[in-house]
């Protein structure tokens, strides 16, 4: 793996990162809020070329 390997992983993560932070909140806007819920929240990153499928589950809940 190479540096400009790892700088373009990083930056590809960012965009992922701050794109879906951005939707997420968008979508908990719309709901109007959290409303006391916890929110089962699930990530897919793939790639047909790399022959990849991942997916990252999590939570967010009120106050965490």
């Amino acid at each position: 793996m190479t540096d400009d390997n790892n700088m373009a992983i990083r930056k590809l993560l960012k965009q992922v990162g701050a794109t879906s932070q951005s939707a997420i909140e968008a979508a908990l806007r719309d709901s109007d809020g959290m409303g006391g819920q916890t929110h089962k929240i699930t990530v897919a990153v793939k790639s047909e070329s790399l022959g990849m499928d991942c997916e990252v589950s999590g939570e967010i809940s009120p106050g965490a």
